[in-house]
């Protein structure tokens, strides 16, 4: 007769532990039924009420509280916590998802509280508050970079509605040149002769082309909005500029912290002669990067200013949080997430998750598109087998691993793994050239290259 084994009763690892269930106007705490005679209490999400909960916590011995990541509801007093001493998990509701039916504040709170005291939640990454400083202020700075270029676009559709087709010669109409002819028609110049004129001598657009896409029919309805969508789009350019300044004084405060001199920063990859390119800071937070981490990460192809400042803003320099480059690329929802029962895959994909630097490595990835070097030539290749979007998530989830391996080791990028992969590749298309041919009754005779 097979007797079923018995079940080890489950070990209270968290003895003092509490549960708080956030909202935007209320906020519910359970505490330990033998520390209160109401172990479960109801706080208003006002800053004094937030003190009192955290003095009851106090009071009934709390030391470590376990809190969903409602919002931005649990930002205040997370902080409120952590200062006064306490250690707080910032838990994933999918991680403590109660079961169906019956749900109210109450139970949540008190369905963490249990969770946490046998030691069944996991804390949710946050940096430390020099950092999150930090990422504030980035985040505020692409909010603005996104509200700039939503003022382009209505620019370029008020041309268009005058049927200016200034975008169309022009590959950015925010540019010098057409910045200046936008001023020249707000101003009331109408002579596409000499709207062409003020073409600069870089642009591919010849005159006689640009004056024909400057001829049009002017309205007053769409030169206003014109007007509005200019004005509003450098009213952005300023605001960034002016978080640019505070920003960087934040990288030079974190850079005055490092006591090891790296050394000189290596020449950079990129071939832009060393000017400030598209939406790039408006200071070299390539060189307070390098002073912090002591790698030069932008030497990855496709890891611009940009890029690499929101990167380190959003995940930090120490790797030692994540145990291996897998726990980190799943952390960023880069790898699949399968859903399986019965044995049988019923859906696949990646984990959804809103984190930035998932954003932002899918948008270097997506710039490799006609990269000539070897992460260019890998992600076309999987492109054309796997399509955009797996490859862009593909292609993320690789520059994922070569950051860490980078930050992890403290070693710059080295290109050779690359080119060994590359090189069994290629080996790998010739093998099956030839056994194509051979099948049609062909022999492959390999040429030598044209000396260049």
């Amino acid at each position: 007769m097979f007797i079923m084994p018995k079940t080890p009763a489950p070990t209270l690892v968290h003895p003092d532990a509490a549960g708080v269930d956030i909202g935007a106007a209320e906020i519910f705490c359970a505490v330990p039924a033998d520390r209160d005679e109401s172990p479960v209490r109801r706080f208003a999400s006002f800053t004094p009420d937030l003190h009192a909960l955290v003095r009851w916590c106090q009071h009934c011995r709390i030391r470590t509280v376990a809190m969903e990541s409602t919002s931005v509801y649990w930002i205040p007093l997370y902080d409120l916590l952590v200062a006064a001493g306490l250690e707080v998990y910032l838990v994933n509701a999918r991680h403590v998802k109660n079961v169906p039916g019956r749900k109210s504040d109450v139970q949540d709170c008190q369905w963490l509280q249990q969770l946490h005291s046998y030691g069944l939640l996991r804390a949710s990454f946050r940096p430390g508050p020099p950092l999150c400083a930090l990422r504030v202020l980035v985040r505020q700075r692409d909010t603005h970079l996104r509200g700039a270029a939503r003022q382009v676009q209505h620019m370029q559709k008020a041309l268009k509605q005058m049927n200016l087709q200034l975008s169309e010669v022009l590959t950015d109409i925010t540019g010098l040149t057409g910045l200046t002819i936008i001023d020249a028609i707000l101003a009331g110049e109408r002579d596409p002769a000499v709207l062409a004129q003020y073409r600069h001598h870089h642009v591919k657009a010849s005159e006689a082309t640009i004056r024909k896409a400057l001829t049009g029919h002017y309205l007053p309805e769409h030169l206003f909005t014109l007007q509005q969508a200019l004005a509003l789009y450098r009213f952005y350019q300023e605001l960034i500029v002016q978080l640019d300044e505070q920003i960087e004084q934040r990288w030079q405060a974190l850079a005055a912290h490092v006591t090891v001199e790296p050394p000189p920063l290596p020449r950079s990859a990129k071939s832009n002669r060393g000017r400030r390119a598209g939406n790039d800071p408006h200071f070299d937070v390539r060189a307070l990067i390098y002073r912090i981490v002591g790698v030069d990460l932008t030497q990855i192809e496709g890891i611009g200013p940009s890029v690499l400042q929101g990167f380190i803003a959003e995940v930090g320099w120490d790797m030692r949080r994540w145990k291996s480059a897998k726990h980190f690329a799943s952390w960023l929802g880069l790898c699949p997430y399968n859903k399986i029962t019965g044995g049988r895959v019923i859906a696949t994909g990646t984990k959804r998750t809103t984190g930035t630097a998932k954003h932002l490595l899918r948008l270097a990835a997506q710039s490799l598109k006609h990269s000539k070097s070897l992460l260019g030539e890998y992600f076309r290749r999987l492109r054309a087998r796997l399509g955009a979007p797996m490859a862009i998530t593909a292609m993320a989830h690789k520059l994922a691993r070569l950051l860490y391996a980078m930050l992890s080791r403290g070693q710059n990028y080295d290109p050779k793994q690359l080119q060994q992969q590359q090189q069994r590749h290629q080996q790998r298309l010739v093998r099956n050239l030839k056994k194509r041919a051979a099948a049609f009754g062909f022999q492959l005779v390999p040429t030598p290259l044209p000396s260049t």
